[in-house]
């Protein structure tokens, strides 16, 4: 999986930040790739109309959506945004409060 965090004008510094900080947070930095991107065939291709704009890509499955545009979200929005896409969540247990994985004795992947 990867984030794409798009931007052309403006700074992209603190929800590049945030994205970093979240990812670190839930242990998924080996899991998902994050990267920055001004590319305006990108832009129109996804319709971004808004920047910054996060973009969650999952090439396995051909998969492209504009999570955020327009707006530098709280880190733990951000988690909670991971933390449903993954959907850990739906392993039950002491794993469904989990914040990342590693936190419950059954393990969460």
């Amino acid at each position: 999986m990867k984030v794409i965090l798009f931007w052309s004008s403006e700074s992209i510094e603190l929800l590049e930040k945030r994205v970093k900080y979240s990812l670190e947070e839930l242990g998924l930095t080996d899991f998902i790739e994050l990267e920055i991107s001004s590319d305006e065939q990108y832009k129109n291709d996804l319709w971004i109309k808004q920047e910054p704009a996060l973009v969650i890509e999952e090439e396995t499955i051909d998969f492209k959506d504009i999570i955020f545009e327009g707006i530098t979200p709280e880190e733990e929005e951000i988690k909670s945004m991971f933390v449903s896409i993954i959907g850990w969540g739906e392993w039950g247990g002491s794993c469904s409060d989990a914040w990342w994985c590693g936190t419950c004795s059954s393990g969460c992947w």
